[in-house]
């Protein structure tokens, strides 16, 4: 199948750049020592989840229990869920656990843990991990909070305390390379004070895991951690590459888009491709360059100077030159296909239900892999 031949909008995925970006990636983990355990929220998709590994089916991570059971009906079997546990999935955990899944949970408070371990008391053993706040991101317990310690013997005490886990989501936030790996060394160093601290208390602390795509790419030492998680590597895209994750060469993921028609006096170009195929995220408003909806490249997948797609409505993109200048936007003529990168791979990758898989410039499919969606 040629590009031409696809109906609008397509996502599309270029395996060489996905390939580059999972061998660097595993590369670094290796020379750090660590294991990299892929978060396959981004791709959900078993074709693209088999790339990552040499044959090996994980550890992975899910951030749904629909991805944990997609994922272990694909054969993979070491899964951490890493979205705090509530007591109504307790069930459907066990049931994967019984399936054969080796399925870790994570919670952050006493409440939860006390489900948890009620709950093991009946169903059997439910391995859980305690969330350390280790950037005042988002969710989790202080490193040095009374909580802690608390939780940990709750868990422990039902045979379920597996270790800790963070997210250093802050990262994303970061200006500089160098506050990046200031951020790793942050994460590294407060998640492994927690698990020293439950050690210290008697308690089992195996696991420490810790990761995010920019703290993977940028720690400079993973002294006392055991595992990283990263997930948006593996496509990457532009919110990564305005921190200086990646370059925007990187970037495994764009959609496929036609021109269907013009605004000339307002220098727009009119596409088939809305925020239903980008979706609304607008990661790169709050950096120092705003993408807009996302970069606008040409069939081949090459850059078009300055051509930003400006704004979406539900099937509509407006593409035009980031100067604003009517008189710069080079009115493409209707039925011109142009591939559109993600501020965000895995809110775009969301919108569609399979990856057209390209190589570089070609504009051939080599094969359509599937994507699945919801919870």
């Amino acid at each position: 199948m040629k590009l031409g031949e696809l109906e609008t909008p397509a996502l599309l995925l270029d395996a060489d750049r996905m390939a580059a970006n999972v061998t660097r990636m595993r590369s670094r983990m290796a020379a750090l020592g660590v294991t990299l355990r892929p978060h396959l929220k981004t791709c959900k998709s078993a074709d693209v989840a088999r790339r990552l590994f040499d044959g090996a089916t994980g550890p992975v991570t899910v951030s749904t229990l629909k991805e944990a059971e997609h994922f272990l009906d694909n054969g993979f079997t070491d899964i951490i869920y890493a979205v705090g546990i509530t007591p109504g999935k307790l069930e459907h955990a066990s049931r994967l656990r019984e399936r054969g899944a080796d399925l870790k949970l994570l919670l952050d408070n006493l409440d939860a843990a006390r489900a948890v371990a009620a709950h093991a008391a009946r169903r059997g053993n439910l391995p859980t991990l305690i969330e350390i706040d280790s950037d005042g991101h988002r969710a989790g317990v202080a490193p040095e909070g009374a909580d802690l310690l608390a939780i940990g013997h709750c868990l422990a005490a039902a045979n379920c305390l597996a270790g800790v886990l963070t997210h250093a989501g802050a990262s994303y936030d970061c200006r500089s390379v160098a506050a990046i790996r200031a951020m790793a060394e942050q994460e590294r160093a407060r998640t492994v004070r927690a698990a020293l601290r439950l050690r210290e208390a008697g308690l089992p602390c195996e696991i420490v895991s810790v990761g995010s795509s920019p703290t993977a790419t940028y720690a400079e030492r993973l002294d006392g951690v055991t595992e990283v998680r990263a997930g948006v590597y593996v496509f990457f895209d532009l919110v990564m590459a305005g921190i200086e994750v990646c370059r925007v060469e990187d970037i495994a993921l764009s959609v496929l888009a036609t021109v269907i028609g013009h605004q000339r006096e307002r220098g727009w170009i009119i596409t088939d491709a809305g925020w239903m195929a980008m979706s609304r995220d607008r990661g790169t408003a709050k950096q120092p360059v705003d993408q807009g909806y996302g970069l606008v490249c040409d069939a081949a997948g090459q850059r078009l100077p300055d051509l930003v797609m400006i704004d979406a409505n539900q099937e509509h993109g407006i593409v035009a030159h980031r100067s604003g200048q009517p008189q710069h936007t080079p009115l493409l003529p209707v039925g011109t296909l142009l591939r559109i990168l993600p501020n965000h791979a895995c809110a775009t990758g969301a919108q569609h239900d399979r990856y057209h898989v390209v190589r570089g410039a070609s504009d051939s499919v080599e094969v359509v892999w599937p994507r699945f969606s919801g919870w």
